[in-house]
């Protein structure tokens, strides 16, 4: 004898509704609008400062590149220091820091002079200096000559320093 079966039902839930996922907001330049610049001298190595950059922003942001640094309204935009070129973008999530080097003389270096304060613009991601800049106060004295520097931005202050 033959069986015979009876078609199963499927019960069928009620299509979940599937809730949008909101995307995560596009991460952007850091800017000196939403972030803040310090300044300080290190003991080591002699003749560096170290350029802080905090995001105060509510939102990512990236630190591009290496910061613009004029000193004195001077003219001449002070070089980048090409071999401390990063692995990676700094990503600064709110309240992290970037830092960069200031090399600020050589020992036996041209002649220099005495510089009051640094002016500082930060980089867009075709690394051009862009906003206003931030411009701050330098430690007492201070030296520069023509051979001074500034580093990439790094993720910490001893990777800045190791130039």
């Amino acid at each position: 004898m033959r069986r015979r079966l009876a078609p199963l039902a499927l019960l069928a839930a009620p299509a979940a509704q599937a809730a949008p996922v909101p995307k995560p907001p596009a991460v952007k330049a850091c800017s000196t609008a939403a972030t803040s610049l310090a300044v300080d001298r290190v003991r080591r190595p002699v003749n560096h400062l170290l350029l802080t950059l905090t995001n105060d922003g509510k939102r990512p942001c990236y630190a591009y590149g290496a910061p613009t640094v004029v000193f004195d309204d001077e003219p001449a935009v002070t070089g980048i220091l090409q071999d401390s070129v990063p692995q990676a973008v700094v990503t600064l999530e709110p309240g992290d820091s970037a830092y960069a080097a200031i090399g600020l003389s050589s020992p036996g270096g041209p002649r220099g002079r005495t510089v009051h304060h640094v002016s500082s613009w930060l980089a867009n991601r075709k690394l051009q200096a862009v906003g206003d800049p931030a411009t701050l106060a330098l430690p007492k004295p201070t030296h520069v000559d023509d051979s001074a520097f500034v580093t990439y931005w790094q993720s910490t202050p001893d990777l800045a320093l190791t130039w």
